[in-house]
């Protein structure tokens, strides 16, 4: 017990919650707001009560300071092995180096999406570590100002991440890779719905189609960095891989309720807002491989069974699902055998590349 009468694991306990509830603001009231004839609906996430570490002892705010940065992955480490026990990778040949170096090749997929749709260019040269420039990069559409700014936001998060990940990385760090920002979209919402849409998907076309095509990507990023954290060997990468993952989960929170908002909305495609997310969601499981094998690793926005939407795709448990190397590789690849393409036409750089989606 400290000075306050808390104990730590109270302390620790109390924190992760008070560090998740601090984090929403109130947003303006504006309304509907309506974008190239599609009403994107604003959101309004209220801040709840706050405990200010200044009321604490001295001793309860130095644990509580150790508390924030640890609860989110101890959390993770207690239930995700019962939970789900799908690791990225498996191989002890394998190290930290090579992991971070697969994670950053994602991150420079993320990053270049979010610049080319928010900025209208590329990443710098120094980022891409003079990588190749990307695949059908333009500045997207945006009429929604709230959207604008929280993409903005999304994309500088990205761009951090890809210099955070190459500077730790150092000399050990690759290229990034050729990504497809460009008919990658078409090809997979293609698949997604089964059909060759006409005229083809583009996410840069309006603020529905962004958040459609960023959809894509969040998800993938939370299960692949939840696959990996139980592959480091080092506690301290670990735990950076656990912060940029709930970063990424955060993203994925806002482009899910800002979807789920506008899910009733149909599109120049003959299709609801719903109905494509749900579909993309159902052709992640399918490349995967874990529709084959009667497995869950996806969740689309609605749940058609109870009725309900889905603002976290989780398990039983409420735990996030994981997906190995080769899984993330077969949905960014868009084939389920591994080949390279999609949204890597070269594949990526590194030791880790895909082997095989059976578990």
């Amino acid at each position: 017990m400290d000075a306050g009468g808390i104990s730590s694991g109270g302390i620790k306990l109390c924190a992760f919650a008070i560090a998740i509830t601090s984090l929403y603001r109130p947003c303006s009231p504006k309304g509907l707001l309506h974008t190239k004839g599609y009403r994107l609906r604003s959101i309004c996430l209220h801040r709840l009560p706050f405990v200010p570490l200044e009321a604490l002892s001295a001793g309860a705010r130095a644990q509580m300071k150790i508390a924030y940065a640890l609860a989110f992955v101890g959390l993770l480490a207690i239930l995700s092995p019962a939970a789900d026990a799908r690791r990225l990778l498996q191989s002890s040949s394998i190290t930290d180096a090579d992991i971070l170096n697969f994670a950053l090749n994602l991150e420079c997929l993320e990053a270049q999406y979010y610049s080319c749709a928010v900025y209208g260019h590329s990443i710098s040269d120094e980022l891409t570590g003079n990588g190749p420039q990307p695949i059908g990069c333009q500045q997207a559409n945006f009429t929604n100002d709230d959207l604008y700014s929280i993409a903005m936001d999304v994309a500088n998060n990205e761009i951090a991440h890809v210099n955070y990940l190459r500077t730790a990385l150092g000399n050990s760090s690759v290229q990034c890779p050729l990504v497809n920002v460009g008919d990658a979209f078409s090809a997979a919402a293609d698949a997604a719905l089964n059909t060759t849409l006409s005229p083809p998907f583009v996410p840069y076309t309006n603020d529905l189609y962004f958040l459609t095509g960023a959809f894509i990507f969040e998800d993938l990023g939370v299960t692949a960095y939840k696959g990996a954290l139980t592959s480091f060997q080092s506690s301290d990468i670990m735990l950076a891989a656990a912060g940029i993952m709930a970063v990424e989960a955060y993203h994925a929170g806002y482009i899910r309720t800002a979807l789920i908002q506008n899910g009733d909305v149909v599109t120049p495609y003959g299709a609801n807002v719903t109905t494509i997310i749900n579909a993309i969601s159902m052709a992640r499981e399918s490349l995967d491989g874990s529709a084959a094998m009667n497995m869950t690793d996806d969740e689309g926005i609605f749940n058609s069974t109870t009725g309900d939407y889905t603002l976290a795709p989780v398990d039983s448990n409420a735990v996030a699902f994981s997906r190995t190397a080769s899984q993330v590789l077969a949905i960014a690849y868009l084939n389920a055998a591994g080949a390279a393409g999609g949204f890597f036409p070269n594949g990526v750089n590194g030791k880790v590349q895909f082997t095989s989606t059976a578990m």
